[in-house]
C-alpha cells in the first residue's frame, strides 16, 4: 500500500481518530449552513452563489475551498448550464436598418445607467408550451431594469420592455442600449422609440455573440435558476419570472459586484459618486 509504518500506527491512533470525530461533527454542522444558503428562496446555487449568500444573509463566512469539499463531500450537487448550439440569429429585412457596434464590448464604464443590454430567450414550459421572456440589463450593475413576457414572439414585446424602462430614473443622459441583430431591435417602430427615450443604440456584429456576452450569462443563470419547466400555465411562467427577478436583483449576490446584488452595488455606486 505503500504506507509508511509510523503514518500507518499514527492513523489509528486514540488522537488521530478523535481528530477524524471532531472534522466530521464539524462537516456536518458546515453541511446544514450550506443547504440553508443552497435552499435560500428557493433558487438552485453553486458554490459561489453558497458563499456570498451566507456572507449576505447569515454573515456567516467559509472559505471557498471548504464549501467545495463539503459540497462533495455530501454530494450537494449544483447546476450545471448547457451550452446551446442551436442560437436563432433573424435575419434583418429590407426596411430594417442595422446599427454600428458602438460597444465594442465594453460592458463597464464605471457608471450605473449608461450601458443597457437587450435580449429575447424562450422559455418551454410543460406541455412543450413555449413563452418568451425580453429584459433590459444595466452592463455595470448586473440589474434587470426592465422585463417583459411574452406568449408571442413579436414586435410589442420589445416595445413594451422599453416602454417599462421609462420608470427608472438613473440612466444616464448618453446611455447606450445594445443588442444583437434580431428583427425586433432592426424594427422602425423599435428604433424610433430608442430616439424618442434619448438613447444611443448599438449593435453586435451578425452571428457574434460575444458582443453581447453579458446578457446571454443572465439567461444561462435564468434557466439554471428557474423552475419554468414545472408550470404549467402562462400565468405561472410570469409569477416564476417575477419572484425571480426579486430575488437576483435583490438577493443575489454576485462574484464580480463586490459579493453583492445589483440593487446593493448600485445604490453603492452612487453613494461613491
Amino acid at each position: 500500500m505503500e504506507v509508511s509504518r509510523s503514518g500507518y500506527y499514527n492513523y489509528f491512533s486514540e488522537k488521530s481518530m478523535q481528530k477524524r470525530v471532531a472534522k466530521a461533527k464539524t462537516d456536518e454542522i458546515i453541511k446544514e449552513m450550506i443547504l440553508k444558503a443552497y435552499h435560500f428562496r428557493g433558487r438552485k446555487k453553486g458554490a459561489r452563489q453558497i458563499k456570498m449568500t451566507l456572507e449576505n444573509q447569515y454573515k456567516m463566512t467559509y472559505n471557498l475551498k471548504r464549501i467545495r469539499r463539503i459540497m462533495k463531500k455530501f454530494e450537494i450537487i449544483c447546476p450545471i448550464r448547457k451550452a446551446n448550439p442551436a442560437r436563432r440569429m433573424a435575419k434583418a429585412t429590407k426596411e430594417h436598418r442595422t446599427c454600428p457596434n458602438e460597444l465594442k464590448r465594453n460592458f463597464k464604464p464605471g457608471e450605473a445607467g449608461k450601458v443597457l443590454l437587450t435580449d429575447i430567450t424562450y422559455l418551454t414550459y410543460k406541455g412543450n408550451k413555449r413563452a418568451y421572456l425580453s429584459t433590459i440589463k444595466d452592463a455595470q450593475t448586473n440589474e434587470i431594469l426592465a422585463y417583459e413576457v411574452s406568449s408571442w414572439l413579436s414586435i410589442g414585446i420589445a416595445l413594451n420592455t422599453l416602454r417599462k424602462l421609462q420608470k427608472h430614473r438613473h440612466l444616464t443622459k448618453d446611455a447606450l442600449i445594445h443588442s444583437d441583430q434580431g428583427f425586433h431591435y432592426t424594427n422602425p417602430q423599435f428604433q424610433s422609440v430608442v430616439k424618442k427615450m434619448g438613447l444611443r443604440q448599438s449593435m453586435s456584429r451578425r452571428g457574434n455573440c460575444w458582443d453581447n456576452a453579458p446578457q446571454e450569462s443572465f439567461f444561462g443563470h435564468f434557466k439554471d435558476e428557474t423552475n419554468i419547466k414545472e408550470c404549467e400555465t402562462l400565468e405561472e411562467v410570469k409569477r416564476e419570472i417575477k419572484s425571480y427577478m426579486t430575488y437576483y436583483n435583490h438577493y443575489r449576490g454576485q462574484w464580480n459586484l463586490k459579493k453583492l446584488p445589483p440593487v446593493k452595488y448600485r445604490q453603492q455606486l452612487q453613494q461613491v459618486a
